[in-house]
């Protein structure tokens, strides 16, 4: 296949933004950026990280039709579509740390109660994704305490398979690469690069043994880099506080692209993120992972199309 030259869209986005003119012209704009992918991720709630009901059919979470809106614009553009729904902590704890006993304890929590509600949600998203003819699919981002499930996450693909026959990949977070165990089950390895700068080389060939020895495409579902002082050497924190920096982020972009644009066993990016609603480029200088109307912009712009 094509390498990936991917961006994701959607991740701020809540019922009642994605099918209107703005996010029709962001995704135009997505577009714009020579990008040949495009991942439509939004995010499904639990109460908390012991909680075992994932809801995707209240607000904020986007309707179905909002999703299949989605999904025919970024098409109609010529974009190839990875659909990734996400479960979310609503209290803010990271999906990572969702968590329940090894064993079933009669009266707790238990795993066997959140994978069947967890599979009903991606089960939900799957059937669309068929609908839609969505390229790809992806089952799972950062689920880094689930990742030990490994029978259930085979199960859950292979009901996947069932209703879906596109691609399907599974998003592990950073340095979780070498420790997900049920990679023979989808077909592309993918994971979230948030690598420091100063690590990125050494992770970079380490992941090349690693894709080497999994004999699976690999790429980065998820990375980018805020436009902030220092968040080069902590790309994954959302929270690091620092002054505006547009050019730190550009040279973040320059550095993967540099570093990845000549391995041949590498199969792309789909690049951390894109708004659903454009601001106004007046506002761009806002220390957030939006490339949009930034010097990273250009970087994107000159790598993907200048790759065509």
């Amino acid at each position: 296949m094509d390498r990936i030259h991917g961006i994701t869209w959607g991740w701020g986005g809540r019922r009642g933004t994605w099918q209107t003119p703005e996010a029709v012209e962001s995704m135009r704009k997505l577009a714009d950026t020579g990008a040949n992918w495009v991942t439509i991720a939004f995010a499904a709630l639990q109460e908390h990280a012991q909680d075992t009901i994932v809801n995707y059919w209240d607000a904020p979470v986007v309707t179905d039709d909002e999703v299949r809106f989605a999904i025919d614009q970024a098409q109609q553009l010529g974009l190839k579509v990875c659909l990734k729904p996400v479960v979310n902590c609503k209290n803010g704890t990271w999906r990572a740390h969702i968590n329940f006993f090894d064993q079933d304890v009669p009266g707790e929590p238990s795993w066997s109660q959140w994978f069947a509600s967890y599979d009903r949600f991606i089960l939900h998203y799957a059937e669309i994704a068929k609908e839609t003819a969505c390229d790809m699919f992806c089952v799972g981002c950062e689920m880094v305490q689930a990742d030990k499930r490994e029978a259930d996450w085979r199960h859950l693909i292979k009901q996947v398979r069932e209703t879906y026959q596109g691609l399907i990949t599974y998003n592990c977070d950073k340095y979780q690469e070498e420790h997900v165990r049920f990679w023979d089950a989808v077909d592309m390895v993918s994971s979230s690069g948030y690598y420091p700068a100063t690590e990125f080389a050494t992770r970079v060939q380490e992941l090349h043994a690693f894709a080497n020895e999994i004999n699976k495409p690999f790429f980065f579902m998820e990375i980018g880099c805020m436009s902030v002082k220092g968040a080069s050497q902590r790309p994954n924190d959302w929270s690091h506080q620092g002054v505006v920096d547009l050019n730190e982020q550009a040279d973040y972009y320059s550095l993967l692209f540099a570093t990845l644009r000549e391995e041949s066993w590498f199969y792309g990016w789909m690049l951390w993120d894109w708004p659903t609603i454009l601001y106004d480029l007046k506002d761009a200088a806002k220390g957030n992972y939006y490339f949009y109307g930034k010097p990273a912009e250009l970087v994107v712009r000159q790598f993907y199309q200048g790759s065509r």
